[in-house]
């Protein structure tokens, strides 16, 4: 059977993937969990379960290389029941079920989820592990509590530390345990690489594309296509109690209309959430702004506001040019900042 380092090398050798000594170092964790989870289960009545491997939390700075990474390791998992998902829409999915498992009048609806997590797979494999929402923070520990007591094994990026996960959300000390909990069931490893591969390939590529017409949307197209790597699916995110939904998201990089985000009644917590699920958008179709659509294009200060502070990297495709997309009405003089960020955010190496 082929290990993880020689596909990677393989890759290298055919010129796909370039050498990367903290790529390489982390390898080994994905062949001990993969060579763990292949050794037969042990059965009878005196004999005692094998302990499962330790997981991984693999983190690091964007566009390094870790979900990459964590794909190429679950494709190498033929044999063993696994699945790769994005945290939040796996979250989504667990207050979903919850839910429905209430209205069966069990006390503690997380024991039943957690069960059918456990009977579907043997290895979870989560993109971007990041916590914002209370709800979220009040059930994890004990969800992932019950799912390592079943012997579900957890791999999983990030952008920070275990210590940095709902850094100063309410109630935090609630959720310190889950923390411990990480640092105890899974090796944590930073993927210290000095190269960010995804702002190397967008390096002298163009972001911002004007007018709207049919060669700007198929540039947008051919950006998705080269960076994203494969289609994108819908991301629920869960803020506040209600699901804002993202129309496509693929490794890190999320897409949709400006009328998706901006035309509808969303707000600062649902932008600071999108920010922070996401390292890419695409945003499609800008119109020009102002008296008409005035509640859009404050919606639209709002959304570059919050990926303008989280350094999330904005490729776009809009009526014209930043500082022609706002000339009459109210709110014009505090448009300029905008037209300002929306010029900067064009730079070349800017974000990450």
């Amino acid at each position: 059977m082929t290990s993880l380092r020689e596909t990677f090398d393989h890759l290298i050798a055919s010129g796909k993937l370039q050498s990367d000594p903290a790529q390489e170092a982390v390898l080994p964790e994905f062949d001990r969990i993969r060579d763990a989870l292949l050794q037969p289960v042990k059965k009878g009545l005196f004999r005692k379960a094998t302990e499962p491997p330790k997981g991984l939390y693999l983190w690091g700075g964007v566009g390094r290389g870790k979900s990459m990474l964590m794909d190429m390791f679950v494709e190498h998992l033929t044999d063993i029941p696994s699945r790769r998902v994005h945290f939040h829409a796996f979250m989504q999915e667990i207050h979903t079920a919850m839910h429905e498992a209430r209205k069966t009048g069990v006390n503690d609806a997380i024991a039943p989820v957690a069960a059918d997590v456990a009977a579907s797979v043997r290895l979870l494999a989560f993109d971007e592990m990041q916590i914002s929402d209370i709800t979220d923070a009040m059930i994890v520990g004990r969800l992932f509590q019950a799912l390592f007591a079943a012997g579900v094994v957890v791999v999983t990026t990030s952008n920070r530390l275990p210590d940095e996960l709902y850094k100063h959300g309410l109630n935090r000390n609630l959720f310190v345990p889950f923390i411990e909990l990480i640092k105890e069931k899974m090796v944590v490893h930073e993927l210290v690489s000095p190269t960010d591969y995804r702002q190397d390939r967008l390096s002298g590529t163009q972001v911002y594309f004007t007018p709207v017409n049919a060669d700007s949307r198929a540039a947008m197209n051919a950006v998705w296509d080269d960076l994203a790597g494969g289609p994108g699916t819908p991301l629920t995110l869960r803020v506040k109690g209600r699901d804002v939904v993202i129309p496509a998201f693929h490794n890190g990089m999320a897409r949709a209309q400006f009328h998706e985000l901006c035309g509808t009644a969303l707000g600062p917590a649902d932008y600071l959430a999108l920010a922070e699920a996401v390292r890419v958008l695409l945003l499609d179709d800008i119109p020009t702004l102002g008296r008409s659509n005035f509640n859009e294009a404050k919606r639209f200060v709002t959304l570059i506001d919050a990926l303008y502070e989280a350094r999330v990297r904005l490729i776009c495709s809009a009526a014209a040019q930043p500082e022609m997309l706002y000339l009459e009405g109210e709110g014009t003089f505090e448009f300029e900042r905008t037209a300002s960020r929306l010029r900067e955010m064009q730079a070349d190496g800017w974000g990450g």
